[in-house]
């Protein structure tokens, strides 16, 4: 008897590594799953936000003002929940500012429709404009990605809000 029968053969594949799933941290960071949507998750998490904030306007028909302050309310939200989440996911993904996290995009485009009347007009021009701003990330957009973990996935679409939402205040002017 030869001790070769006793020897496991290789596997053909390596096992993948189990990583652990931190539920709240993954259930905020794809905003519910919004992040898995193809093509262009950051536009379907941009769209759901946008979605989020016309229900809220037609189901509650809020004044301006309430609409803005339940805005900033979830925006501070957002960003408290959705730094710590964005690093986690980053971490047990493995990946640097995966394309599912989509936190970031929601928090960017309420930053973009705050002021906006409640309507679809100003609710498209608001995700257009983020949508650019956030995709061409221009001065000092992109330098922000540079911020470790969470808060460079975050802030770079903080910024583009910020850039969408003064173009869309200039545009109400004169529209």
């Amino acid at each position: 008897m030869s001790n070769d029968r006793f020897t496991p053969e290789p596997l053909a594949q390596p096992v993948p590594t189990i990583r652990k799933k931190t539920f709240w941290a993954w259930t905020v960071a794809t905003f519910f799953d919004a992040g898995y949507g193809k093509p262009g998750p950051g536009t379907w998490g941009s769209v759901a936000a946008l979605l989020l904030w016309a229900a809220e306007s037609m189901a509650a028909h809020p004044t301006a003002r309430t609409l803005f302050i339940g805005l900033l309310i979830s925006i501070a939200l957002a960003i408290t929940f959705g730094i710590p989440a964005a690093t986690i996911v980053e971490r047990q993904s493995g990946r640097t500012d995966p394309g599912f996290v989509v936190i970031d995009e929601v928090i960017g485009q309420w930053i973009a429709l705050l002021g906006s009347p409640a309507d679809w007009r100003h609710g498209l021009i608001a995700l257009v404009l983020f949508r650019l701003f956030d995709i061409t990330k221009p001065f000092p957009v992109r330098r922000l990605e540079r911020l470790p973990g969470g808060w460079g996935i975050v802030f770079d679409d903080v910024a583009a809000g910020l850039y969408a939402l003064g173009v869309a205040s200039l545009l109400r002017i004169w529209i």
